[in-house]
């Protein structure tokens, strides 16, 4: 019997039921304030350059605004950061979650597996059932793993930090169809650098980021008048990197004209000023790991 199989059965005898696992009738994000905060290595491109430039003052300013504005459209609970941990702020990258079933993150750079272990404490003493990632499968949460809106279908990217051999052990944990994409420029080394899909079906993306025969998939499951297509330059300033609860979706400011298409697509669109976490490789989406129901946080109803 394989590692993940007995975490599974073990976590399910501890628990009278998969019925007592969470459950949230509300939109509801764990964060993690930036404590601990900067840019101490270099482990993806946007590191590069600068190391220690991070703010931590300006930095918790912007992360509060962003709780703030996440606040008046979910719940949020809290995961405070560890001392030698300083990216444990893109808490997304951490797990995929869905059905109170959490697939932890098996993180490829040895400078962010010090985050494993307490985010595994947080959700077990939570009450959610643990799938463990094992150490040899790379794989890095949310970061690389994006349900679509209804949550029956798994995307997952491999080649920069997820390996492909992830895609089937995670998608497993809920015995959902996964769709694999390969990454092949280092800038977007995450998947939610170039890949969101959206509540009301739409999909905002960056097809230089994929391979061929990914585009092909894309292409295959999101119509055209669907897709929402940016332009490297735009990609650059990681605009696919947001939260989207319902309509609204929450977004770093990139002085370009997404945020208008998005409006234009039906949705109520928020730019917040997160440029001290753009040193360390992320945005608005990594900042904030689901822990509702895919469905739920869409604003999707439940079929009778």
């Amino acid at each position: 019997m394989s590692t993940i199989s007995t975490s599974i059965k073990t976590a399910a005898s501890a628990s009278s039921s998969f019925s007592s696992l969470p459950h949230f009738d509300r939109p509801t994000f764990l964060m993690c304030p930036p404590e601990w905060y900067d840019v101490n290595y270099v482990i993806n491109p946007w590191m590069a350059g600068n190391l220690h430039r991070p703010s931590r003052d300006k930095a918790f300013a912007q992360w509060k605004e962003l709780h703030h504005h996440l606040q008046k459209i979910a719940d949020i609970r809290l995961i405070h950061g560890q001392p030698g941990s300083p990216d444990m702020v893109f808490v997304a990258h951490a797990a995929v979650v869905q059905h109170g079933v959490v697939a932890l993150s098996s993180f490829n750079h040895p400078q962010r597996q010090t985050e494993e272990q307490p985010l595994r404490r947080w959700f077990q003493s939570a009450g959610f059932l643990v799938w463990e990632t094992p150490r040899e499968t790379a794989f890095e949460g949310e970061g690389d793993a994006l349900f679509n809106a209804t949550g029956d279908h798994l995307w997952a990217a491999h080649g920069l930090r997820t390996c492909l051999q992830s895609h089937r052990h995670v998608a497993d944990a809920w015995h959902t169809k996964v769709t694999s994409l390969h990454l092949m420029d280092p800038r977007f080394y995450h998947l939610d650098l170039c890949f969101a899909p959206l509540s009301g079906g739409h999909l905002l993306y960056y097809p230089g980021a994929f391979d061929a025969p990914s585009l092909a998939r894309i292409e295959a499951a999101y119509a055209p008048e669907m897709r929402i297509p940016v332009t490297e330059a735009e990609a650059t300033q990681f605009v696919c990197n947001v939260i989207n609860v319902g309509s609204n979706i929450l977004m770093g400011v990139s002085g370009t004209s997404v945020a208008k298409r998005l409006s234009d697509a039906g949705y109520t669109v928020t730019e917040l000023n997160l440029s001290e976490f753009l040193h360390g490789g992320s945005s608005a989406k990594a900042l904030a790991l689901r822990l509702s129901d895919s469905k739920i946080t869409n604003g999707i109803p439940a079929q009778v």
